[in-house]
């Protein structure tokens, strides 16, 4: 990869998406594309996830991006061994020639999104070019890097988001009216095209649009953490200099974005809703899961709500106690994240009324699909949390503020799958 022409991170400003030769598997040597696809490494939340994409294909991403082993380090090096006897086995070979990749997924709700895959420059928090707005675990940092380290890889995207005045949107629909590289469609529905862009012409214009704009961390912030960790470990110029991406404009193509919700192992409900009371008012919802995240969605318009569940029922939490609120949320930080409901969840609820250890995946678990909270909550005797999104707009003002939000606050997707597009760093 081309890491000519780098100069101290303080001269420069804005985006910098770089062609790249990108490792791809030979259609020939699999099942199908879609067989060796994976959701992200953090997503795979069913409880037979795992088992399922490794018996999906001998060759499934998971191998990569989890790896199953006995201890971290055994985990690391067998996945290291992995890819390396893929490469040799001719499973993955790497395109001739470097590009941006175009990268389009559709549902069958009519929702398309478009964007390019690239290897962005890392650039500094202080410069303020790539914008997060959650907290990263240090333990889940310290273990994609080891991975990383190992395979010399980045082994799938993470999803920033910008705001674009159409330019790379034109050159990437024009792009799309080719015939594709590739073409899937996955067990969720989603249908998954990629193009190669190479022509020089379009890359200096791309880049051009890039180089004023910032982006906002849509999915990914332990692996953008990771990203810069390896760059400080790296003397510049490197290939650890920059670090793979799907980039959206999210004016043509806006995204979803959905809430992240909680799964408290240990904490029945009952015991959940008797430490509420005097502080939260409480209704029992004998309804469908659909219709219970209607009405939250309703309570979310006036305030913080929540629903419980996990006994059979669903519990619409809402109008907290405001002198509660002043105790216990922090009253340094901007009105707009006080009033998260998410800021809420954790400062109130979580380390106040329930005493429960966020930080603890014993105690919490972050889950992205709401029916499978719910079922796990049920199954476990435990607590599910389910919480309502927060809007991209607000994200994004927080995230320009420097503000960051509790982590696992929002999902934005659709994310880009794993396994179609990988970026090794000695290519």
């Amino acid at each position: 990869m081309n890491t000519a022409g780098h100069s101290e991170a303080t001269e420069r400003r804005g985006l910098e998406l770089t062609p790249f030769r990108g490792l791809r598997y030979d259609p020939d040597r699999v099942g199908s594309l879609a067989a060796v696809t994976s959701p992200p490494y953090d997503v795979v939340v069913r409880p037979d996830g795992l088992h399922h994409l490794q018996s999906a294909d001998p060759h499934n991403i998971v191998r990569l991006i989890l790896p199953q082993a006995g201890t971290p380090a055994e985990r690391t090096e067998q996945a290291a061994d992995t890819l390396r006897r893929w490469l040799a086995e001719g499973v993955l070979a790497a395109d001739r020639e470097p590009g941006l990749y175009v990268y389009e997924q559709r549902d069958g709700d009519g929702m398309l999104q478009r964007g390019l895959i690239g290897a962005l420059r890392v650039s500094e928090p202080e410069e303020g070019v790539v914008l997060p707005h959650e907290d990263v675990m240090p333990p889940v940092v310290a273990d994609r890097a080891a991975l990383m380290r190992a395979t010399s890889a980045n082994l799938e995207p993470l999803l920033l988001t910008y705001r674009g005045d159409g330019v790379t949107a034109d050159v990437i629909e024009r792009t799309a009216e080719r015939s594709p590289l590739l073409a899937t469609t996955t067990e969720d529905g989603f249908r998954h095209r990629l193009w190669s862009l190479t022509d020089p012409a379009d890359v200096r214009l791309v880049q051009s649009d890039l180089a004023p704009r910032q982006a906002l961390i849509a999915d990914g912030h332990h692996r953008w953490a990771t990203y810069r960790r390896l760059r400080a470990e790296h003397p510049s110029p490197s290939p650890w200099d920059y670090g793979l991406v799907l980039l959206v404009d999210t004016v043509r193509y806006p995204l979803r974005v959905r809430a992240i919700h909680r799964l408290l192992h240990g904490l029945p409900v009952t015991d959940a809703l008797t430490a509420l009371a005097g502080h939260f008012r409480v209704r029992r919802l004998a309804v469908t899961l659909p219709k219970a995240m209607e009405v939250l969605a309703d309570a979310s318009c006036a305030g913080n709500a929540f629903l419980l569940a996990g006994d059979g029922a669903f519990h619409l939490v809402d109008r907290p106690d405001p002198a509660l609120l002043a105790r216990t949320v922090p009253a340094d930080r901007p009105a707009a994240w006080r009033t998260l409901d998410a800021t809420v969840l954790h400062a109130t609820l979580l380390a106040h009324l329930w005493r429960v250890p966020e930080d603890s995946p014993a105690h919490v678990a972050y889950i992205h699909d709401t029916a499978a909270t719910v079922a796990k909550a049920e199954q476990d005797g435990s607590t599910a949390v389910l919480m309502h999104p927060v809007r991209e707009d607000v994200v994004r003002e927080l995230a320009r503020q420097g503000v960051t939000m509790p982590r696992k606050s929002t999902s934005f997707g659709p994310k880009p799958a794993s396994g179609l597009v990988l970026r090794a760093l000695d290519v």
